[in-house]
């Protein structure tokens, strides 16, 4: 577990993504496969066939405590390979079975195509949604995330799963200072007119390849302020872009860090009153998965 998320169980149906967005912290891991944190992060996608058989086992085994699976915590588990394999789907598939709570977030409208499972999910209290949003500019979309939803498509989609009973939520990940951070109220005030109920943050950290990565990307797409993005960022940690350090990491620390956190907090105050993220109910499980349901 990391001290930063004790309790956290995820599981990646996919290694590598085909979204290519550019500050994205999984390609790192892409390394770990013997393929490179760039093109082959994009290009190059692990398929963890037998994940769905590995989830049976693990809630099977003596050692399982029910508690929510993440959906997915390093890459997303609804990039396009997903619309071929359905790792995911079958994955929802066998939380439902067994009970377990299990909570998704993506950027891609694909998730709708499992409401049917998300709605006898939402019915028993066993799953939370969350779309991440970094911009609504389109522009800045397509330079950060290439092959990603457009925003208004994300906010359509949070209305989708708002409408079927599923609990949504918005993710303002990364946060990337000087060049996304002053759009958190406008994210937030749209999500939350989708029927958002709660929205969370991150700030961006560079570590490992992505440093190199994201700063040949940024002084190519942003000369005129490149400099002075990767200085915000720097201000958020320490004085470095890589940032390691647990409880820090992905919040940052700072005048400029803690400004943003409370530009966060004054617009879920406004946006979001009365709402949130619910809590999920691990008195449902089933050992053995014995109700079957496909």
């Amino acid at each position: 577990d990391s001290p930063d998320l004790p309790g956290y169980t995820s599981i990646n149906p996919y290694r590598g993504c085909e979204h290519g967005c550019i500050y994205c912290y999984a390609r790192n891991s892409h390394e770990y496969w013997g393929y490179s944190a760039g093109e082959d992060f994009e290009t190059k996608i692990i398929v963890k066939k037998n994940a769905p058989e590995l989830l049976e086992k693990l809630f099977n085994s003596k050692s399982w405590s029910p508690r929510t699976i993440h959906l997915s915590g390093n890459t997303d588990c609804y990039q396009p390979a997903e619309k071929r394999f359905r790792l995911t789907r079958r994955l929802l598939e066998i939380c439902l079975q067994y009970r377990n709570p299990v909570s998704v977030l993506t950027k891609n409208s694909l998730v709708c195509r499992d409401l049917d499972i998300l709605t006898k999910l939402a019915g028993l209290n066993l799953v939370s949604a969350a779309l991440s949003v970094t911009s609504l500019n389109e522009n800045t979309r397509r330079l950060l995330e290439p092959r990603t939803a457009t925003g208004q498509k994300r906010l359509q989609t949070i209305g989708a799963l708002h409408e079927a009973g599923v609990p949504v939520g918005v993710m303002t990940a990364p946060l990337i200072p000087g060049l996304n951070d002053h759009e958190v109220p406008r994210i937030i005030e749209a999500a939350a007119k989708n029927g958002a109920c709660w929205a969370g943050l991150t700030i961006v950290r560079l570590n490992g390849a992505i440093d190199e990565i994201f700063k040949e990307w940024v002084y190519r797409s942003y000369p005129d302020r490149a400099d002075k993005i990767l200085n915000q960022i720097r201000a958020c940690h320490n004085g470095s872009l890589n940032d390691s350090r647990f409880h820090q990491r992905m919040r940052g620390e700072g005048v400029l860090a803690d400004s943003i956190h409370q530009m966060h907090r004054l617009a879920c105050q406004r946006f979001l009153a009365g709402r949130s993220a619910p809590e999920l109910d691990k008195t449902l499980f089933i050992k053995g998965g014995q109700l079957r349901l496909f």
